[in-house]
């Protein structure tokens, strides 16, 4: 398989840490993308694919030839509601009773963009995600962390967060935002690499 260079288009420390764990060389371009112009009426896996295909592209026009770009989005899937990040504390805590003794779908939407010839591929892995009851002194404890305004759901299951989950049917990884498996997958069946 030929080398390559990575770019994450992503600001999420877990993403980050996911492939620096896994001895992934890369360097991270954020996109500034609105997030608003994908319809949050679609099918979760397509917005989710759509929105990490939106990152990926404006990233890879922009850094010369050579390069892969990875892009993804996560969300929280819970009756039928896309779940993003909650935005203030009565948010957080309108999630996290909602998902206190549900079980709930996590979405992960990823892309890789070629920037030599511009290809790009997308998939999505779901995870079910089951919590267990909480309190209201667990939820309000976590949401004076501060902990969980930057993640979808208002969770992070690597985190304190963590002794919500009583079980989950599906990848864990998926659940902290980048879908490894999945996603080596994609980059080898499209573009013969791997991460």
């Amino acid at each position: 398989m030929k080398k390559s260079k990575f770019i994450l288009a992503s600001k999420s420390p877990r993403r980050c840490e996911l492939l620096k764990d896994m001895g992934v060389k890369f360097d991270i371009a954020v996109s500034d993308i609105n997030e608003n112009q994908v319809p949050k009426d679609l099918p979760p896996q397509l917005y989710v694919q759509e929105l990490a295909l939106l990152k990926g592209t404006s990233i890879g026009s922009g850094c010369g030839k050579g390069h892969y770009v990875i892009a993804a989005d996560t969300v929280v899937v819970y009756n039928g509601e896309i779940i993003g990040k909650p935005v203030d504390d009565a948010d957080a805590r309108r999630m996290l009773k909602m998902l206190s003794g549900n079980t709930h779908q996590v979405y992960t939407g990823f892309s890789v963009t070629d920037t030599t010839d511009g290809k790009t591929a997308s998939g999505y892995e779901v995870t079910e995600v089951h919590f267990r009851e909480l309190d209201d002194g667990e939820i309000e404890s976590y949401i004076a962390s501060r902990a969980p305004f930057d993640k979808a759901g208002g969770y992070g299951i690597q985190g304190r967060a963590g002794l919500f989950v009583d079980g989950i049917d599906g990848d864990y990884f998926n659940v902290v935002g980048l879908p490894l498996c999945a996603l080596n997958e994609l980059m080898k069946k499209e573009f013969n690499i791997s991460l």
